[in-house]
């Protein structure tokens, strides 16, 4: 890869992480995450299906917002403010520039994903207190909440003596705490007993290596939304992105089982439509978790050969738009 595209990918990830949004969304799903703990507990069935459910439908709706705010903050924005010049009238073509800003804009969606994912691997292993003699999980709390508690310490620190950017700076200390705490609450149990690290992947009727196989298909699947952002940034500005982004994915996706899918038996034609819209429905598998039916390796490849080649047509598409595009 270019060095050229390495640099604008590198200087569009810092900026979109600078963004005042892109802490904001951080800390909202973060804390919707932590919440869901006392959301779930309403129901009549196992709550902790619902955490499941609403923990994966947080992480994709925080991510496409997030995808469609940043994509066009790096992207549009330097059309319309005419600074892309100073960038394509030096030898980098416009093909190199726009692959440049979406391997940023996915760069940064993936660490605020990382650290969503950390989070909702807590409140999984604490698991909803269904009754009020359940034990509160201590290692969660402890490590978990001291991992945010140091990264929100240091970033203040850093941002009031040395002038750190705090947002940018508190997201890049988080990818790195939480993971170490997960890491200690895999090695203590809820009794406060040291367990061996793969004990929470091996025991009876473990899901969790299957919560992570769903969530790295949806990581991929953002990164599609991610591309649809970046070919949308190139023609229009804020609204009419977001607007067409939320028709895509918060619509148009998760209709399309309904629209096409129990259609495409009978009616081959329906195949078409059903595979070109962004089908969400083919990495949210909540419900498979729920109904304890495992992913097989088979569908994960396909799933993934699926969002590679929606991807790379979506970045086609946006280098397109972009090569007519007047930015003088």
């Amino acid at each position: 890869m270019p060095l050229q595209v390495l640099a604008i990918a590198k200087n569009t990830f810092v900026e979109s992480i600078r963004q005042p949004i892109y802490v904001v969304m951080l800390g909202v799903i973060a804390l919707l995450l932590v919440m869901n703990l006392a959301f779930s507990k309403y129901t009549l069935d196992d709550d902790n299906k619902l955490l499941l459910d609403i923990g994966i439908s947080s992480i994709y709706i925080g991510g496409f917002i997030l995808a469609a705010f940043t994509a066009t903050g790096v992207l549009s924005r330097e059309i319309e403010n005419k600074t892309v010049l100073t960038v394509i009238s030096k030898p980098i073509g416009r093909p190199l520039f726009v692959l440049g800003k979406y391997i940023g804009v996915t760069g940064a969606i993936g660490l605020a994903f990382w650290i969503w994912s950390i989070f909702f691997l807590l409140s999984v292993r604490h698991q909803v207190m269904q009754r009020a003699s359940d034990p509160i999980d201590i290692p969660v709390i402890v490590f978990g909440g001291g991992a945010v508690l140091l990264a929100l310490f240091v970033a203040v620190w850093g941002n009031y003596f040395y002038g750190w950017v705090f947002s940018s700076k508190l997201s890049a200390i988080l990818a790195v705490t939480l993971p170490v705490a997960y890491i200690m609450v895999l090695m203590i149990n809820k009794k406060l007993e040291f367990q061996p690290i793969t004990y929470e992947f091996t025991m009876h009727d473990s899901q969790l290596g299957q919560i992570m196989i769903v969530l790295l298909l949806l990581m991929q699947f953002l990164a599609v939304a991610c591309a649809i952002a970046v070919a949308c940034s190139t023609r229009l500005g804020l609204v009419m992105t977001l607007f067409i982004c939320l028709g895509i994915f918060w619509f148009l996706s998760p209709a399309a089982d309904s629209f096409f899918g129990k259609h495409t038996t009978a009616h081959p034609a329906a195949w078409g439509p059903y595979v070109l819209v962004p089908n969400v429905g083919f990495v949210f598998l909540a419900d498979a978790l729920t109904a304890g039916n495992d992913i097989s390796l088979s569908y994960f490849l396909k799933v993934s050969a699926y969002c590679a080649l929606y991807t790379t047509g979506t970045l086609g598409l946006a280098v397109a738009l972009f090569q007519t595009r007047e930015t003088g």
